[in-house]
């Protein structure tokens, strides 16, 4: 009997369509995505780069090249370089297939630019998935059966804060930007990444929140801390987009940006005017994300 397509590429398939998908490349036996990597490029894995002291002096390079004076954006703007496709990955991955990508230390690099002095995009070197019992790969080798979508959200989490705490930690060594500030952007960008494809495929923007807060549940059952969680923002009752949120951490943009101001989903925003600026996306798409 033909073996069933490989888990970790029916999430690939999944995210593909969508008009925003910042996947990380894939380099596996079974799957590989991604374009060709430059010659000259600096390979870090997350395991050494920690342990050989390499964040903080990325760190300094990219935002001395890239980023914002100020220590705050500076440290979110770090964690979204690096952290944003594999947090991507996994929560995507969860909505649209209800199959977890189990990210690892040991299996996520990260290439170093040096002319452009810029982090490319994260790779994934194992396709080991979580799946639910019943799932038609769940006898793939590379598949980790799962009772139910409990254990299944608690088995990614565990995995994503065990392969985050390192960078996060040397982040907030470096910089005294504080834990819950740092864990707060990955449990915001967690929600919004299950909340972006609902609402591009015109789904219910409420249960794939829901199911989004279960997963952030798990995250902070599994170490991540954080002051405040992020809230569904309804705008216009009846469209299809009409419903977006706010992130309960702030990434200080504003900070580093004074005339950028509070982005569309920042706390620190008053609601009406948000509210003011999400209808505008629905009078004019081409504005929205």
């Amino acid at each position: 009997m033909a073996m069933a397509p490989h888990p970790l590429q029916a999430v690939v398939d999944a995210c593909t369509p969508l008009k925003f998908s910042p996947l990380p490349d894939i380099c596996t036996a079974d799957v590989r995505t991604g374009m060709e990597h430059p010659a000259g490029e600096q390979w870090y894995r997350t395991d050494f780069m920690v342990a050989d002291g390499d964040v903080p002096v990325l760190f300094d390079r990219l935002t001395a090249a890239h980023g914002p004076g100020h220590r705050l954006p500076a440290a979110t703007a770090f964690l979204r370089a690096v952290l944003r496709e594999p947090i991507f990955l996994v929560s995507a991955g969860i909505y649209l297939t209800d199959r977890a990508p189990l990210v690892d230390a040991e299996h996520l690099w990260f290439p170093w630019i040096s002319s452009a002095r810029k982090f490319g995009t994260p790779t994934v070197t194992s396709a080991r998935t979580a799946v639910l019992a019943g799932d038609p790969a769940s006898a793939h080798p590379d598949a980790l059966p799962v009772a139910d979508r409990a254990e299944l959200l608690a088995v990614a989490a565990r995995h994503m804060v065990a392969a985050f705490t390192p960078i996060i930690d040397a982040v907030h060594a470096h910089t005294r930007v504080g834990l819950r500030t740092l864990w707060g952007w990955v449990l915001d960008t967690a929600h919004f990444y299950m909340l972006n494809p609902a609402r591009f495929l015109g789904h219910d923007a409420e249960a794939a929140w829901t199911l989004a807060r279960e997963l952030g549940d798990a995250l902070i059952e599994a170490g991540a801390v954080t002051r405040a969680r992020p809230r569904l923002f309804p705008f216009r009752d009846g469209h299809p987009r009409g419903t977006w949120a706010v992130r309960g951490t702030c990434c200080f943009d504003y900070k580093g940006d004074p005339e950028h101001g509070f982005c569309t989903t920042c706390p620190l925003k008053c609601d009406t005017a948000r509210k003011a600026e999400l209808q505008e996306w629905i009078r004019n798409p081409a504005l929205a994300p």
